[in-house]
């Protein structure tokens, strides 16, 4: 078996042991060699604080400030033809640095050129919603809020849009259990039988490779067959299983073959 290794606080571990060895990163250009992107970072520099910017994988990435990204989005949609925000979410960093990134990731349809904006804000500190700017945000600041528990103020209809909206807990962040926590083990059971039918039911199983064979209602039991919900000893005997005796069929048979393709 696989030597089993300690998963207390992984995010506070470091990922690599050699102290000299340096993670790749993505090269970054200057945006100076391309005229749309010394043009949009002009405009954004007029507006509002641009903290750094750079050409990395052929797009524009310009970091600013939480509080100004309504108006760095204006610039863009409004002096730069950038027409569509074609996705936007946010990246857990708060083990690392305490620090959501969020990100918008626009498109200029004219010149087919991309640009995305960056900012961080702090766990429990909101941000400006841009529906009124991009209507496709709408699900997007709501799945943000609902996975990262990010607030988005102003926001038409800001709640939950995958998950229960009485689930405990958002599933993207890192400190998020992989198989769920305690709340979501029993939720169903909650849900529907209620918190005094969980000794009689059990927890909810979110092992997705496990087969139980004596379960008469979940598998298909090949071999075992039995009524639907019969409770079945462990001791039962095996059935032979009928295979069809055809195992190859020559589908080609009888068919014509073009003399010249059409």
């Amino acid at each position: 078996m696989r030597k089993y290794t300690p998963k207390d606080n992984v995010q506070g571990k470091a990922k690599y042991t050699d102290r000299f060895w340096v993670a790749p990163r993505v090269p970054r250009e200057s945006f100076d060699t391309d005229s749309h992107f010394s043009a949009v970072h002009k405009a954004m520099s007029e507006a509002v604080d641009v903290l750094d910017a750079y050409v990395e994988l052929g797009q524009l990435v310009i970091h600013i400030r939480p509080e100004d990204n309504i108006a760095a989005l204006e610039v863009l949609k409004n002096r730069c033809d950038y027409a569509m925000c074609s996705e936007l979410s946010a990246i857990d960093y708060l083990a690392q640095d305490g620090e959501f990134e969020i990100f918008y990731q626009m498109l200029n349809l004219k010149k087919a050129k991309r640009t995305r904006i960056l900012t961080r804000i702090k766990e429990n500190q909101a941000i400006e919603s841009i529906v009124p700017l991009y209507a496709m945000a709408n699900f997007a600041e709501r799945e943000m809020y609902d996975m990262f528990g990010i607030t988005v103020n102003n926001h038409p209809y800001l709640k939950r849009i995958i998950m229960p909206d009485d689930w405990v807990g958002h599933p993207l962040r890192k400190t998020y259990p992989l198989q769920g926590d305690e709340h979501a083990a029993w939720y169903e059971v909650d849900k529907i039988f209620g918190k005094e039918h969980r000794d009689v039911i059990g927890p909810e199983n979110r092992d997705p490779g496990r087969i139980d064979r004596y379960d008469s209602q979940r598998f298909s039991r090949v071999g075992y067959e039995v009524p639907f919900g019969a409770q079945e000893a462990e001791s039962e005997t095996e059935q032979p299983i009928e295979y069809s005796k055809q195992i190859l069929v020559d589908y080609t048979t009888g068919s014509e073959v073009l003399d010249t393709r059409k």
